[in-house]
């Protein structure tokens, strides 16, 4: 495992989407500012405040050309549930396999549960790695207004 840093190509994965269909990270992105959010579970108090907050920024978002997508190892019944719960309208995948996943990004595997730590990308057009969020537990995640904050900055000084 080794952890991605700024100036690293993102991984391309291919996650089965909540709703029907996949999607492919980062060209799911198209050329735009994407934001990756790898969420511990449905059950996690913190993963669903924090996609409740990237879906309330998402005109925020939209104006700086930032498009966000979430997954977990989460069952698609589960998913489904979460994104209706809480009313996401990004893209969100599910079933993701923890060991490949970690393996491809870095992202931190419970050794108990076998789930995926929350972790948080921010990817240039290009898809190569601006940010990466990196936690061993449930706390320590991007939040929406930083990621706006960074995107105008990175515009402002290019």
């Amino acid at each position: 495992m080794s952890l991605l840093s700024p100036g690293d190509a993102f991984p391309a994965l291919t996650l089965e989407q909540s709703g029907g269909g996949f999607f492919t990270i980062p060209d799911l992105f198209g050329g735009a500012f994407g934001v990756v959010l790898i969420n511990r579970g449905s059950w996690c108090p913190y993963c669903n405040a924090q996609l409740r907050a990237f879906q309330r920024a998402t005109d925020k978002l939209a104006e700086v050309g930032a498009k966000v997508v979430s997954f977990s190892v989460d069952d698609e019944t589960t998913t489904a549930g979460m994104v209706v719960e809480n009313g996401l309208t990004f893209p969100v995948g599910y079933s993701a396999d923890a060991k490949e996943i970690s393996s491809a990004t870095g992202a931190f595997v419970d050794s108990e549960a076998g789930f995926l730590q929350s972790t948080g990308f921010v990817l240039d057009p290009s898809g190569r790695v601006v940010i990466s969020v990196y936690s061993s537990g449930p706390i320590g995640r991007l939040v929406p207004d930083d990621v706006v904050g960074l995107i105008r900055y990175m515009r402002d000084h290019a």
